[in-house]
């Protein structure tokens, strides 16, 4: 059995009532035109691998950036709802579901926490490099992280362009995104007023193996030490080169099978490239199970 623990989807009654709200999404956002993403029943029946069950989080259109606070707070809250409905309905395919928040509404967010952390169907909620504008790490959001760790409640960091930059794009930007909201997250200390808080980032923690020399060498020992609190997935499109650089910065036990399904390879995502690259590591077969499946429970806390 292998988890993968950062994949995708757009839930029909979600992506419906974004289109309802602006019907350009599919214009403005164009990698999202994967007819797996939206199509329950066209992922279901080209399935990667019968031994892989997938943990799914929505793909990065959220409501805080169309409507305000109320109704923000609601669409998130629905969606949640649909996500653990098809979870529920689909036990043989989804091993679960990462909550959507909404966060220019704070208050209501912290709500949808509470309300994640009671679900048999969602495992934790997600949050991105940037909300509003801002930082992830901004004070503005700090409340979301304490609450999580409080609760006990995994997050998914997954990176979002940042608008004031002319030159985005999907092969290196995103990348950046996640190591500049990492380092941000660092700075801001809130590992020491939330030790226990968990994040999953995205892309095997993008920058940071690679340039753990100049983590180590520009900050103080206590600032990049905390790199290592995070946790990461292998969804870079194998290269088992890279992955064993992050294995070996992020620690056997921080490292969780992913692979950004549907994304990136037609039509279900690239299931069989990730696995073919962990399984190229210079690793023992336990090691190989943990990143595939016993990681993930260990993240969760659950075996």
């Amino acid at each position: 059995m292998k988890i993968d623990a950062f994949a995708h989807i757009l839930t029909p009654e979600f992506y419906q009532a974004m289109l309802d709200i602006d019907a350009t999404i599919p214009q403005k956002y164009p990698f999202i035109k994967i007819e797996t993403l939206a199509n329950l029943d066209e992922r279901i029946a080209k399935w990667p691998d019968k031994n892989t069950k997938q943990v799914v989080s929505f793909a990065n259109i959220n409501p805080e950036d169309f409507v305000d606070g109320d109704e923000a707070s609601k669409i998130a809250q629905y969606a949640n709802q649909e996500l653990a409905g098809i979870v529920a309905n689909h036990p043989k395919y989804f091993e679960a579901g990462v909550g959507m928040l909404a966060m220019n509404n704070i208050p209501a967010s912290l709500k949808i926490l509470e309300n994640i952390e009671k679900s048999p169907y969602l495992v934790g909620a997600q949050i991105f490099t940037r909300h509003l504008g801002k930082s992830i790490a901004d004070s503005e959001f700090e409340p979301i992280l304490l609450k999580a760790a409080k609760l006990n409640l995994p997050l998914w960091l997954h990176p979002v362009f940042d608008n004031r930059k002319p030159d985005n794009n999907l092969v290196f930007s995103w990348e950046y995104e996640l190591s500049q909201a990492m380092l941000q997250l660092v700075q801001s200390d809130i590992f020491k007023k939330a030790p226990d808080l968990k994040i999953l980032v995205h892309h095997a923690g993008a920058m940071v193996p690679f340039f753990s020399g100049r983590i180590d060498h520009i900050l103080d020992q206590e600032h990049a030490d905390m790199f290592k609190n995070f946790y990461v997935d292998t969804a870079i499109l194998g290269n088992t080169p890279a992955l064993q650089l992050a294995l070996d910065y992020f620690g056997i036990n921080h490292v969780l099978f992913g692979t950004d399904a549907p994304f990136a390879v037609m039509p279900a995502g690239a299931d069989k490239i990730v696995s073919d690259a962990i399984e190229n590591l210079d690793i023992s077969d336990l090691y190989d199970k943990k990143i595939f499946e016993t990681n993930y429970y260990h993240f969760l806390d659950k075996k």
